[in-house]
């Protein structure tokens, strides 16, 4: 279920607690997962390859500290 508020949680996804809104999985438009699983999945859907995709949240977890 999409939520607005912001939770602390551990992500399905990749297993680690996170605090903030969460994304929503593109996967089953259901699952609450993690702000960076939602970046990663939004990226893919576009064809960024996996070691792109890391650099993109590497660059934004230093601009944006998460």
């Amino acid at each position: 279920m999409k939520t607005d508020k912001p939770v602390s949680a551990v992500c399905p996804l990749c297993g680690k607690p996170y605090s903030g809104v969460p994304a929503l999985s593109r996967m089953d438009n259901q699952t609450p997962i993690c702000p960076d699983c939602g970046i990663r999945q939004a990226l893919e859907s576009i064809g960024v390859s996996t070691e792109e995709r890391e650099k993109i949240l590497s660059v934004m977890h230093r601009k944006f500290p998460m």
